[in-house]
């Protein structure tokens, strides 16, 4: 499907000027001697270097060069389309109308190269700007002052920790363990330690004490 083209009247009355524009300096170059292919680079200098001097203009306002050679492109583009309205014979240019066409591409090459090669301007450095001013600061001091707290309470005494109970030990434990101290009594004529018989038996110490209170073992 093709795309629909929208036309854009703005654009088409700049077209319309400029090819107008573009005759009008070629038909003034012709007649001032300028003939074959030079005829028809005379517009394009001189409208290039009015198109160059003003984007010049748009990122460096205060340029004056670029001022300067915008009023000369103007100058020039405006007086050629003056000059063929009429005004002047085409058929017998004058010689210094003949000298200025001549003397336009030095002229326009200079002002170009200049606009190129010319450093911008660098922009000022933007102060941020405080959204709030400065205030000096004001020392609060508050005169209610608060009621000291009471003291704390002193905590409870706690209630000492009953002894655990002792464990119960089994009557065939018990009976085993006696078996074994008395076999060591019997043999050393000395009652058994208590430690030796909790390694002996391999139990934790609280079961071992037991068995060996209940022995009477030291």
């Amino acid at each position: 499907m093709p795309r629909s083209i929208r036309v854009d009247a703005v654009l088409v009355q700049a077209v319309i000027a400029g090819a107008l524009s573009f005759a009008h300096l070629h038909d003034l170059a012709e007649a001032a001697g300028q003939t074959g292919w030079k005829a028809w680079a005379y517009p394009v200098s001189v409208d290039l270097l009015l198109v160059a001097a003003w984007r010049r203009l748009r990122t460096a306002r205060r340029d004056r060069s670029a001022w300067t050679w915008f009023v000369i492109a103007l100058i020039a583009s405006l007086g050629a389309n003056v000059a063929t309205a009429g005004l002047l014979d085409l058929e017998h240019v004058p010689d210094w109308l003949r000298i200025l066409v001549a003397g336009w591409p030095a002229l326009a090459f200079l002002g170009g190269t200049l606009l190129v090669h010319t450093p911008a301007e660098p922009a000022a450095p933007t102060q941020p700007v405080d959204s709030e001013p400065d205030t000096p600061e004001v020392e609060m001091h508050r005169t209610d002052e608060p009621d000291p707290a009471p003291p704390a309470a002193p905590a409870p005494e706690l209630a000492p920790a009953s002894p655990k109970p002792a464990p119960v030990v089994p009557a065939a434990l018990l009976d085993h363990a006696r078996k074994i101290a008395d076999a060591h009594r019997a043999s050393t004529g000395t009652p058994m330690p208590a430690d030796t018989l909790s390694a002996r038996l391999g139990l934790p110490a609280p079961m071992a004490d037991a068995i060996a209170a209940q022995l009477q073992l030291t």
